[in-house]
């Protein structure tokens, strides 16, 4: 139930009214945005909300079990500060999101509607529809270990405890030349055996993808040149010249582990753990089944 103002509920109960939607957004990058339907600009607690940026709102969607309250916030892309190439980006992947009712004849006449997160968007050429999930989304999350094989930690995380600031797994570079959209030739790697880097990450630090994270997918090595191609193409161009840094990464296999990290100690998975084979094995008449170690 919402708590309105003394205020805000005089105003509700005039009959007639002055009402519109404002969203405040803060991204992973610590970069906050407001927006509101409103056709000028609105400013409460220190943001300022533009005026016919695109966005309309949705009815909002409540219900009183634990599933995942939503919200659709429907635009154009008119906004300069909302652009295709972020959005497949990913920039706006999980920002959270304050959705406010306000009265922008007195912005101090306001409610919190919700609080939630980004979740899908959707988009065309020049509009998008973004989904407004509540907090509820956060209970859907996996939480706890999970019994299995290979190693559920994430290299260089607390957990792991491999340092890849290390000079041993961590390398810089730029492109020579780009063979296709998401592999291409670099430089400065020449120290490093194919497969140094294959599931690791690489932080663009030059070039249109600056402040950018990937997910490399290979690496090779030819006529001692390194050869890198990452999980998905950048959303922006990649050039001759753009610098990099990259570290190592790991197949979360416990032999990879104490090869390559010597870091066996903290392995975080279960590699005795019987899998699909046993499963499906089937009596037999010949050995294997007298009571012996298999």
């Amino acid at each position: 139930m919402k708590s309105l103002s003394p205020a805000l509920q005089a105003h509700l109960d005039e009959g007639t009214t002055t009402l519109a939607w404002c969203w405040r957004i803060s991204r992973a990058d610590d970069v906050t945005f407001g927006f509101t339907d409103h056709d000028r600009t609105l400013s409460f607690d220190g943001t300022e909300f533009e005026p016919e940026s695109g966005l309309t709102a949705s009815e909002v969607r409540s219900g009183s079990d634990l599933s995942v309250d939503a919200q659709d916030a429907e635009g154009v892309l008119t906004s300069e500060r909302i652009t295709e190439t972020d959005i497949l980006d990913g920039r706006w992947d999980n920002a959270e999101v304050e959705v406010w009712r306000v009265n922008w004849a007195d912005t101090n006449q306001r409610v919190l509607m919700r609080r939630g997160a980004i979740g899908q968007i959707r988009r065309g050429r020049l509009a998008f529809v973004a989904e407004v999930r509540s907090l509820a989304h956060v209970l859907g999350q996996t939480v706890g270990w999970t019994f299995q094989a290979t190693c559920d930690a994430a290299l260089g995380d607390a957990r792991c405890g491999v340092d890849l600031e290390d000079p041993a797994y961590k390398g810089a570079g730029a492109v020579i030349d780009q063979l296709w959209d998401r592999a291409f030739t670099v430089s400065g790697l020449s120290g490093f055996e194919a497969g140094w880097f294959t599931f690791g990450t690489m932080d663009w630090t030059s070039g249109a993808n600056a402040g950018r994270r990937t997910e490399v997918l290979g690496h090779d090595v030819a006529d001692g040149i390194a050869l890198l191609t990452l999980l998905e193409a950048p959303v922006r161009a990649i050039a001759e010249g753009d610098a990099f840094t990259i570290r190592a990464g790991c197949d979360k296999r416990i032999e990879t582990c104490g090869a390559k990290f010597a870091n066996t100690v903290n392995f975080r998975g279960f590699p005795h753990i019987p899998g699909q084979d046993t499963i499906l094995r089937y009596a037999t008449k010949d050995g294997g089944h007298d009571g012996g170690v298999l």
